[in-house]
């Protein structure tokens, strides 16, 4: 099976295709098997790598004396694109992927031809009930007890792919390992370098947000403020829950397929444009 070596261990990735990179990131408790119904067409044209996050699926689990938070998942998202040699890459993160895959583009720019951002967390404010909620969560007793009973609203299930997908979350969150790394996950969103609207005007790559209109974790308000946070990314919505791309595949597939063709046109012509200015 295919790992990648990483600052939190090994990290299992799937890769389909050959071509451009592109890299699919979960949320919290999922994993790669969210993509699966649109992980193939986009093989087709693609090199499509779906990954573990540290801590979920096959990869390693997180030291017991590291957190598994929000920040280590973009630190490993950095080694897994260095590591692989994906750059530059168009990234779709979903929910805590895409808050790494936005931290990826800030901070080295070269690495991502474009972002697509689904129910994306880390540029929305902070609230007195979302802090609230962040400290519950906050707590392994309390994630193992509260956060599977999230599960079904949030995710909204509409077809059989989803409902499963539903069914490995909400079993991984009632284990104690399963707590330890959502626990680690929620404190962290609410840590004030988890705010990124502030860096959304220094994001370079181009940047499509898809958002599930019935999401309850992050509602459709917290997609409009992303949007507001991000000058020049497009906004788009269809009628899901949190993981757009398993409930509704084929509406996904019809908005972000021509938005990759086009990020990954675009970088490949700035460096041609680049390679003919340096040999002048």
């Amino acid at each position: 099976m295919p790992f990648v070596a990483t600052r939190a261990g090994r990290v299992f990735y799937e890769q389909r295709g050959t071509g451009v990179p592109v890299v699919l990131l979960h949320a919290t408790l999922h994993d790669h098997r969210d993509f699966d119904l649109v992980a193939d067409r986009l093989a087709a044209r693609y090199r499509t790598i779906a990954v573990d996050l540290p801590g979920h699926g096959r990869s390693d689990p997180v030291d017991a004396d590291r957190a598994a938070d929000a920040f280590l998942v973009a630190e490993v998202l950095a080694d897994l694109v260095d590591r692989l040699g994906l750059a530059p890459a168009v990234l779709i993160g979903n929910s805590v992927g895409g808050f790494a895959a936005a931290r990826l583009a800030l901070d080295q720019p070269g690495r991502v031809a474009g972002l697509v951002l689904v129910n994306t967390a880390g540029f929305t404010r902070q609230t007195a009930v979302s802090r609230l909620t962040c400290r519950v969560l906050g707590i392994p007793r309390a994630s193992r007890w509260i956060f599977p009973r999230l599960v079904p609203g949030y995710m909204k299930p509409r077809n059989d792919y989803d409902r499963a997908i539903a069914g490995r979350v909400q079993a991984r969150a009632r284990t104690a390992e399963g707590a330890r790394v959502a626990a680690a996950l929620w404190r962290s969103f609410a840590a004030p370098a988890f705010d990124l609207r502030a860096d959304g005007p220094r994001l370079a790559p181009p940047v499509l947000l898809v958002w599930g209109a019935r999401d309850t974790i992050l509602p459709l308000a917290a997609g409009r403020q992303t949007h507001m946070a991000i000058p020049g990314s497009q906004f788009r919505t269809l009628d899901t829950g949190h993981v757009v791309f398993a409930s509704d595949p084929g509406g996904f597939l019809e908005i972000a397929e021509p938005f990759i063709e086009s990020a990954s046109r675009n970088k490949a012509a700035g460096k041609t444009s680049d390679a003919v200015h340096r040999n002048r």
